[in-house]
């Protein structure tokens, strides 16, 4: 599999995927609840999500596919694309320019590319496994950060945290007190994805799913990334949990990150 080829396909269909939502931005006449009361889909998601799956089937017709809206769509299933047509979702319904398209390629259950652009800023993050990761065919790597208390941070609130307050409240504090700052941002493919090229030195998140994470986990690796769950596990894309540095400060995350069991 040429691998070049599949990164070329994945910024094509990034950059369809994000002409319509930009198309959308700041004109959603509908808007739909979906699953709860906080994860929401407009129409822009799935218009996306069309437009991407449509891309990628032009060029790969064989292979499989998960999308967060349509969910699988069947085909060899050695080779698998993982689809976010819109993450921060929450963010483009209310106006804010902090949303993305999330694309990821599976080899064998092995995400080996992954691509990540952001339509409001024109920035396209890209990585294919063995060969670095780029920001607009730029070069990019972690930071440099040897401490915590030297490090700024970024998070985010999973849409059912009323449900899990307690322990996100706690790791929270723990983060905020050590280090420099904490954002929570809305997107965490661009936050993973700003790991990766040192605008912070750790993120970390609970209840994720494949399509959130797949193609900022292969950026983020290839940008010298260090990614694992906050029990220091190997991250694989069915955890619920994940914690990416820039490796130096990770020993540290993983202690502000652990509380008793009774608070989960």
């Amino acid at each position: 599999m040429d691998l070049d080829w599949v990164r070329r396909v994945g910024i094509e269909a990034a950059e369809a995927g994000g002409h319509v939502l930009t198309s959308h931005f700041g004109k959603i006449s509908h808007v739909v609840e979906k699953k709860g009361n906080l994860d929401i889909v407009t129409e822009a998601d799935s218009a996306s999500e069309a437009r991407i799956v449509e891309t990628i089937r032009n060029a790969f017709p064989d292979h499989s596919i998960l999308a967060e809206e349509r969910g699988v769509e069947p085909g060899d299933p050695r080779f698998r694309w993982i689809i976010d047509p819109l993450d921060g979702t929450t963010n483009f319904a209310h106006g804010l320019k902090f949303f993305c398209v999330s694309i990821a390629f599976e080899i064998d259950h092995e995400v080996v590319m992954g691509v990540v652009f952001d339509p409001a800023t024109g920035e396209m993050f890209s990585a294919v496994s063995g060969k670095g990761a780029m920001l607009n065919d730029r070069p990019i790597s972690i930071s440099r950060s040897r401490k915590v208390s030297e490090s700024l941070l970024v998070t985010g609130f999973p849409y059912n945290f009323k449900e899990i307050l307690d322990p996100l409240i706690k790791r929270f504090s723990n983060c905020l007190r050590a280090s420099r700052g904490v954002r929570r941002l809305g997107s965490a493919a661009l936050d993973i994805c700003y790991v990766a090229c040192g605008r912070f030195a750790g993120f970390w998140e609970q209840n994720l799913n494949p399509w959130d994470t797949a193609a900022g986990y292969r950026i983020a690796a290839e940008a010298g990334a260090v990614i694992s769950d906050f029990q220091k596990n190997p991250f694989t894309l069915d955890k619920k949990e994940i914690l990416v540095t820039n490796g130096y400060i990770h020993n540290e995350m993983i202690t502000l990150l652990a509380i008793n069991q009774h608070e989960e």
